[in-house]
C-alpha cells in the first residue's frame, strides 16, 4: 500500500464531524480516491474513484522530534501492510491554517456508540465476537513490534460491509511534541503503571483491553460517573476496577481479570489472551441458536437495568483522549494488598485474635468479605469493585452447560 501526499483540492464536501481528544476530525470525499490495483497494460496503477474518508488533524506536528516521525511512519506502513488496521492512505494539509491531517479510511460505527445502541440486542456470542477481532488487531500490532498507547472504544470501529472491528489511530496518539512528564489517553483506559510515571509497554495495551472487554460486557463505558480526573486515577492504582455483570462467562471473566491486575507481569501477552478468546468464540460458535436465543432472552431485562442506571450517570468529558499530568502517585496494587493492611488494622482495633493457618487455608476470603461489608472502605458495591485476585480453580475454567443454560 503506498502512503501518499494528497492534495488539499482533491478533496470535497469537508464537513467537521467531531473533536477526537486534541484532534479535530472531518468527513470528506477524496475525489480521485486510494490506488487499487495495477494495470499491467497500462503499467500504471488504477484509482478506486470517488471515496468516502476521514481528515484527522496531526497537533503541532512542526513541534515534532524525528523519534516521532520514525515512530509515525513505521506504524503508517502497519496500519496498510494488514487489514485487520484501520487504513491510513496518507496526509494533506489545510491551506488555510497550514495544518497537517491525515488521510484515513472510513468506517460505519465505533464500539462505544454501537454497543449503547444494540446492548440489550446483543448475544454472548456476538460480543466474544467483537472481543475477538479487537484482540486480532491487537496481536499483529505487537507482532510488529509496536504498541498502540491508546486503545479505548471510541478508536475501535466496525465495518459493516466487511463485518469486521478494527482499531484505529495506531501511532498517532496525542501530539506530537508532548512532554516527557506528561501521559495522554483516555484515563478509564489507561494502566495503573502508566498513570504512575512508568512507560507505556505492550502490557499496558492488554490492560486497556481489559476495559473494553468489561465495557462489551455491560454496554457502558467504565467508570462513567467520576467528574474528577485525579480522583479517579488514584482510585485505579489502588485497584479498583469495574464490577463484573452478572451473566458474564466465567472463562471470559477470568480472561479480563487477568488483563486488568496492576502487576503488568501477571497480565498474558496477546497470544495467550487472543487464544483464549478464539477458543471461547469457538464454543459459541457450537452452541445451538436456539440455546443462544434462550440466553440473549434472559439478558435482556438485566441488560436494560444495567443500562439505565449507568447511562444517568455518563461523564462524556472522562471519555476524551488528553494529555494528563499526576505528581505523587503511589505504586499501582490489586486490591487484595491494600485490603490486607486495612484488615490487620481491623482486626488489632477489635482485638481478634486469628490463628494464620485457619485464616490462609481455611477462611481468608470469606473472613475479608464479611469484613468489607462491616467497614465500609469507600466501596460501592453498585458500581466498583476493589477487584480480587481469582479464587477459581482450574476446574471452574472447563466450559460446561448445566441444565441448558449457558455459563
Amino acid at each position: 500500500m503506498i502512503i501518499e501526499w494528497v492534495p488539499y483540492n482533491n478533496l470535497q464536501n469537508i464537513e467537521y464531524l467531531t473533536k477526537g481528544g486534541i484532534s479535530e476530525i472531518y468527513t470528506a470525499v477524496w475525489i480521485d480516491g486510494r490506488y487499487e490495483e495495477w494495470d499491467s497494460k497500462e503499467q500504471k496503477l488504477i484509482r478506486y474513484g470517488r471515496q468516502e474518508v476521514i481528515l484527522k488533524g496531526l497537533e503541532n506536528v512542526e513541534n515534532a522530534n524525528q523519534r516521532w516521525f520514525e515512530e509515525a511512519e513505521s506504524h503508517l506502513k502497519i496500519s496498510n501492510k494488514w487489514p485487520q488496521i484501520v487504513q491510513c492512505f496518507g496526509l494533506t494539509q489545510n491551506p488555510s491554517n497550514g495544518n497537517y491531517m491525515l488521510v484515513i479510511d472510513r468506517a460505519d460505527i465505533d464500539l462505544r456508540k454501537y454497543l449503547q445502541e444494540t446492548q440489550n440486542q446483543l448475544s454472548w456470542k456476538e460480543r466474544i465476537k467483537i472481543a475477538h477481532d479487537i484482540t486480532l488487531a491487537l496481536s499483529i500490532i505487537h507482532s510488529e513490534s509496536a504498541i498502540h498507547r491508546d486503545l479505548h472504544s471510541g478508536n475501535i470501529l466496525y465495518s459493516k460491509l466487511n463485518q469486521r472491528w478494527y482499531i484505529s489511530d495506531l501511532g498517532f496518539c496525542g501530539p506530537a511534541d508532548k512532554l516527557t512528564d506528561s501521559i495522554y489517553g483516555n484515563l478509564p483506559y489507561i494502566a495503573p503503571e502508566v498513570i504512575s510515571g512508568k512507560n507505556t509497554t505492550k502490557k499496558a495495551d492488554i490492560y486497556s483491553i481489559g476495559m473494553l472487554m468489561w465495557e462489551i460486557s455491560s454496554g457502558q463505558p467504565p467508570f462513567s460517573y467520576y467528574e474528577n480526573d485525579y480522583n479517579l486515577a488514584l482510585n485505579i492504582i489502588n485497584g479498583m476496577r469495574p464490577k463484573v455483570i452478572s451473566g458474564t462467562p466465567l472463562k471470559y471473566e477470568n480472561l479480563m481479570k487477568q488483563c486488568w491486575d496492576a502487576d503488568p507481569s501477571n497480565r498474558p501477552d496477546i497470544d495467550t489472551l487472543f487464544d483464549g478468546i478464539y477458543s471461547l468464540l469457538q464454543y459459541y460458535q457450537n452452541i445451538s441458536n436456539e440455546i443462544l436465543q434462550q440466553e440473549t432472552n434472559n439478558n435482556l431485562e438485566n441488560n436494560k437495568i444495567i443500562n439505565n442506571s449507568m447511562s444517568k450517570h455518563i461523564n462524556s468529558t472522562l471519555f476524551t483522549s488528553k494529555i494528563h499530568k499526576f505528581k505523587n502517585l503511589p505504586e499501582p496494587k490489586n486490591a487484595i494488598e491494600g485490603m490486607s493492611r486495612k484488615f490487620s488494622k481491623v482486626f488489632k482495633k477489635l482485638n481478634i485474635k486469628s490463628n494464620n493457618d485457619i485464616q490462609i487455608n481455611y477462611g481468608k476470603e470469606i473472613v475479608e468479605q464479611q469484613q468489607i461489608r462491616q467497614y465500609n472502605f469507600n466501596i460501592d458495591d453498585e458500581d466498583e469493585t476493589y477487584d480480587y485476585k481469582n479464587f477459581h480453580s482450574e476446574e471452574d475454567n472447563v466450559f460446561e452447560i448445566p441444565d441448558g443454560k449457558i455459563i
